[in-house]
């Protein structure tokens, strides 16, 4: 469940009729918990309360409904009970029907509210359901509870108008919603004149049936379009009713006032929606929430559309925020200095090209009129209007109701910054009517030239907007007039790698990569944005961009792909925040790695990298985000170092044919005595990793007709052959007269193999590797070193290694894809001596002995991070500083400070490489297949 659906259910409960015996079981089912998991606590099997008709729910919360007045006490007792605290609860919380306390046992933190009143506090309890608590959320829940009656109202909506959700009506459905959305923050902010007015209105004027609620909500909205003056001379006359609602414009309420159609629950979840407090709406999280709404696809994940604004602060401090506060610590109370400050703030524009509903915008704002408050209050100037206009907020967003939103969430904004920092009185008479100017366009930002829509300093590009709310769809140039301001760019744009890009996403992408049009075959969406800022930095200079973007765009190929690019156009890396995890609203806070990357033109300034709450300046920021570093790796066809030549696996193209599951390997190996000694243990990445038992058939050229003799055998090889004979490979097909051997053989090992898996999980705390003997059969879904020195399992079980492959290997979403010519024959390993080699052989066999000690355990159980033994988590350690020695002589302090030691012992080694191109050439290694 998300943190929507979790309010909604909490909502219904706390409406009902209190049911003692019955509240503990709904409290979970609310939260998301299965009912196998409910049947079970009713029959008390998993039920760990020690307290009287207490309900426990291990590693969870422990409830208990107790006699009024009592709460109290009882939260005491849940609190003192040994249960508690062996089932590892996180919650605890006791209720009589009446009023509810609970309590967060980690931090101490408490709520204690009437029953009816506990639905506010649910963002406090969204832990039980696996969302980790997010301040804004936690503080202020009614951003969520919002989008959950908006989204009931227009699913009901569009139930009963099926017409207003075809594609010629969805803009219109749209718009209505946004009109909506105003229209509950004006009536409890005073925006219009008396509390509730709008809400009441309806509720009185229109049927309770909702039958002609249309037409109320059509007058409304007609009045909110004709000025005061002229409303007597209106046609057709406007209801008295109507005449209290002020005059709005800003495009809002032009156009047409048509209304969808309500049945009896379309206004009853209207008149929920408008009992919400909507004074304490956040634009900065509401409209990524309610962006949702609109969206057929991204509903069912209704509410974890949201970006924290921790997480927007990593984009926009570095970007410009922090230069500004700067300023202002600089400027003390200097007034000419203040005053130059507020007159710099007035012409930086800030510009969003993938807005989505506005959320990075609306932060820079706020953040700015913070800071323009604090120099107002030095000045003595508090009641001094902004000079900050929204309209140096730009934005493009493809889909018409995000930027309907955006806009509406920027006007919101900022009344309630005028609120805030000059009060109710000086903010509502100002505020209407809305600017008719539009400044959020709707359009592809990959097709559209963005010195239209932010255009470089004195560049005459004018094309006034309609209104605010109805820009026509191709509209490019806005009217600018901001001579000398700076110039910032920001966003988080969607990701998408190559291989999940639709048709149009591959034409955008090669548009906006249409000079370097290579790239746009093997790069991630997101570096759609990238190409154009390089070219919106041929025509302004001076702008500096962010951009959040998936890790994979400074990891393996793409960071070969890209970055060498940007550094020929004359851009550097000017800050970046490494890789972290841009987290929702959906259990278990699922969410994608990504990197920040702050762009601009080459300066000698010093850069900055950020590792969570580290920040090291440097001279440079390389493609991996290694500091001072610009080098990037290239693959090599053999080590550069004194690691062994590691190999694919083996490849059968046989069908399946000749395999055999564990189960049919031991019936053949009993019943079959010549079938038993081609019988060979198979190992690919599962097998290795999560112990799957898998064998295949191994037979030797000259052994091939004593296989045949086994009628198992005779059959398996008749369906390779056909198999094979049957494949549209040509190179597959070749094979088909040899169906006793895989089509690829890269190498068979005379005494031992270390094998390591192709793809593997980066949430591991090390790589996932083994040590077999020679019987096993390597898959080519894994990479082996045949006959090699033990001392290499050491290097590749390593956390030095583990960061390396991380970083210069290609992603499969988040996992590692491993690669010899890439990750491996790479890795900087350096001239090692006799005594360096023994260590590292006798930390490999402690690992070893480690796990053979919690035998029959996998490598995925061993190396769950949660459950990893200490044995083996020490043998590791113990590794780790065996081999760190080597390189500087101590452990390393962090991961940064591993890949700047490794790149620059990269970029030495394969200089030295090139210097000498005869010594390589004599080396005597297998070359890499």
């Amino acid at each position: 469940m998300n943190a929507v659906e979790i309010e909604s259910a909490v909502s219904d409960l706390a409406a009902q009729p209190f049911n003692a015996a019955e509240f503990p079981y709904a409290f979970l089912a609310a939260f998301g918990n299965k009912e196998t998991t409910l049947r079970k606590l009713r029959a008390g099997n998993n039920n760990a309360s020690d307290v009287p008709g207490g309900v426990l729910l291990r590693n969870n919360i422990h409830i208990a409904v107790c006699d009024a007045g009592t709460v109290g006490n009882m939260l005491h007792t849940l609190r003192d009970s040994p249960a508690t605290t062996k089932a590892k609860a996180k919650f605890i919380l006791a209720t009589d029907g009446q009023t509810l306390e609970a309590e967060e046992l980690i931090s101490g933190e408490t709520i204690a509210c009437a029953f009816e009143d506990f639905p506010n506090h649910f963002g406090f309890l969204l832990p039980l359901a696996g969302i980790s608590t997010i301040k804004e959320i936690k503080d202020n829940p009614i951003d969520v509870r919002a989008t959950g009656r908006l989204n009931k109202l227009y699913v009901e909506l569009l139930r009963e108008n099926p017409d207003w959700a075809k594609e010629e009506r969805r803009s219109d459905m749209n718009h209505f919603m946004a009109r909506l959305v105003f229209c509950f923050f004006a009536e409890d902010t005073d925006i219009f004149n008396g509390k509730g007015l709008f809400t009441q209105t309806v509720d009185q004027m229109s049927a309770s049936d909702g039958s002609n609620t249309h037409e109320v909500l059509c007058q409304i909205f007609r009045a909110m379009n004709i000025k005061v003056s002229e409303r007597a001379d209106a046609d057709p006359r406007l209801p008295n009713w109507a005449n209290g609602f002020p005059y709005v414009n800003g495009g809002l309420f032009s156009g047409s006032t048509e209304v969808p159609r309500f049945t009896r629950m379309a206004r009853t979840y209207l008149m929920h929606a408008g009992a919400l407090s909507w004074r304490e709406i956040n634009p900065d999280i509401f409209g990524s929430m309610i962006q949702a709404v609109a969206d057929d696809d991204e509903r069912g994940a209704l509410g974890m559309h949201y970006t924290s604004v921790p997480n927007i602060l990593k984009v926009l401090n570095p970007l410009f925020l922090d230069d500004l506060r700067a300023a202002l610590a600089d400027a003390g109370d200097n007034e000419r200095k203040l005053l130059n400050l507020r007159k710099r703030m007035a012409r930086i524009r800030v510009f969003d090209p993938a807005c989505g509903s506005g959320n990075f915008l609306v932060i820079a704002y706020k953040q700015m009129r913070e800071i323009e408050a604090e120099i107002n209050r030095r000045r003595d100037e508090l009641h001094l209007r902004s000079e900050i206009p929204l309209t140096n907020f730009r934005g493009i967003e493809l889909r018409d109701f995000p930027a309907e939103i955006a806009r509406l969430a920027l006007i919101i904004a900022e009344f309630q910054c005028d609120v805030l920092y000059r009060g109710q009185k000086d903010a509502l008479a100002e505020f209407l009517p809305l600017d008719a100017q539009n400044w959020i366009v709707c359009g592809n930002a990959l097709q559209l030239d963005w010195l239209g829509v932010c255009p470089a300093t004195g560049l005459d590009t004018k094309l006034v907007a309609d209104d605010l709310f109805e820009a026509p769809l191709d509209q490019a140039q806005i009217d600018f007039e901001n001579e000398g301001g700076e110039t910032y760019i920001c966003g988080n744009p969607p990701y998408k790698g190559s291989k999940w890009q639709s048709e149009g996403q591959k034409a955008d992408l090669a548009n906006a990569w249409i000079k370097h049009p290579r790239l746009a075959k093997t790069t991630d969406f997101v570096t759609g944005w990238f190409a154009r800022f390089f070219d919106y930095l041929d025509k302004v200079p001076d702008a500096v961009a962010a951009f959040v973007a998936t890790n994979s765009v400074v990891q393996g190929q793409q960071a070969i792909d890209v970055w060498p690019v940007a550094f020929a156009r004359d851009c550097e890396i000017r800050f970046a925040h490494t890789s972290f995890k841009w987290a929702n609203l959906a259990s278990n806070n699922a969410g994608v790695t990504v990197v920040v990357i702050g762009l601009g033109k080459k300066s000698s300034r010093p850069k900055r990298l950020f590792q969570d709450e580290l920040v090291k300046q440097c001279s440079a920021i390389g493609p991996y985000l290694v500091p001072d570093s610009l080098a990037y790796v290239q693959k090599a066809t053999a080590p550069i170092g004194e690691q062994s030549t590691m190999l694919f696996g083996n490849m059968p193209r046989d069908g399946g044919n000749l395999f055999l599951d564990g189960d049919l390997a031991l019936r053949i190996g009993s019943e079959d005595p010549i079938a038993r000694a081609f019988l060979r243990r198979f190992y690919g990445s599962d097998e290795l990793i999560n112990g799957r038992l898998r064998y295949c058939l191994w037979i030797e050229e000259g052994e091939v007709e004593k296989a045949r003799k086994s009628a198992f055998v005779a059959d398996r090889l008749i369906r390779v052959a056909e198999n094979r004979r049957e494949s549209d490979a040509e190179s597959t097909r070749q094979f088909a007269d040899r169906p006793y051997r895989f089509v690829q053989i890269a190498g068979v090992a005379r005494k031992n193999q270390i094998l390591v898996p192709g793809v593997s999980s980066e949430n591991r705390p090390y790589l996932p590797c083994d040590y077999l003997t020679k019987e096993a059969i390597v898959s080519n879904k894994c990479f082996a070193l045949y006959d090699a020195p033990l001392w290499n399992l050491a290097v590749i079980a390593s956390r030095l290694h583990w960061v390396w492959i991380g970083t210069v290997c290609v992603r499969m979403r988040t996992d590692f894809s491993y690669s010899n010519t890439l990750g491996w024959n790479t890795f900087p390993v350096p001239l090692l001596t006799e005594q360096n080699k023994a260590d590292l052989t006798r930390c490999a066999d402690d690992i070893l002995l480690a796990r053979e000690s919690h035998f029959p355990a996998t490598i995925a159980d061993l190396y769950d991070p949660e459950t990893m033994p200490d044995n083996l988590r020490h043998a590791h350690e113990r590794n780790d500083e065996v081999l760190e020695r080597i390189y500087i002589g101590r452990r390393f302090k962090n991961d940064t400070e591993r890949l700047e030691k490794m790149f620059e012992l990269y970029t030495k080694m394969t200089a030295a490489d090139k210097a000498k191109p005869a010594a390589k050439a004599t080396r005597g290694r297998k070359k890499t297949v």
